[in-house]
């Protein structure tokens, strides 16, 4: 029986400001009208099991953790071991600003092109959200 290869994550943590309350960033991370928006081509939320699909190729991710309008983690079903995507939304307590901390995980040669992926949708959903 052969082994099944180790596959070693780095963690991307990446933080952007918003102008949008953590309320309404809340509702484009987890309505499928605003994900559309930004994020996917389509998306079928059915309890806990978000089916995402780009360009026709569906991926699954099942909702680990859900902070009504401060955290969102999720974990790709094919993905690896330990291995998870998250969504933290806090005010800035001196300028009222919305903070949006994004952890992610990508094999190490994939990690300066999973970055420009997610400076790619956020540029959208800052243009969805009005900043």
């Amino acid at each position: 029986m052969a082994k099944k290869k180790e596959v070693k994550l780095e963690k991307i943590e990446l933080e952007y400001i918003f102008r949008a309350s953590p309320a309404i960033l809340y509702q484009f991370f987890t309505t499928p009208s605003c994900l559309i928006r930004w994020y996917c081509d389509e998306v079928d939320i059915t309890g806990d099991k978000y089916t995402y699909s780009w360009d026709g190729y569906p991926e699954e991710a099942t909702l680990l953790e859900d902070v009504e309008n401060e955290r969102l983690r999720f974990k790709w079903d094919e993905g690896t071991e330990g291995a998870y995507f998250e969504m933290r939304m806090s005010k800035s307590p001196v300028t009222s600003e919305t903070i949006l901390e994004i952890t992610d995980h990508a094999e190490a040669h994939e990690v300066a092109e999973q970055k420009l992926m997610w400076e790619s949708q956020i540029k959208q959903l800052r243009q969805e959200t009005g900043g």
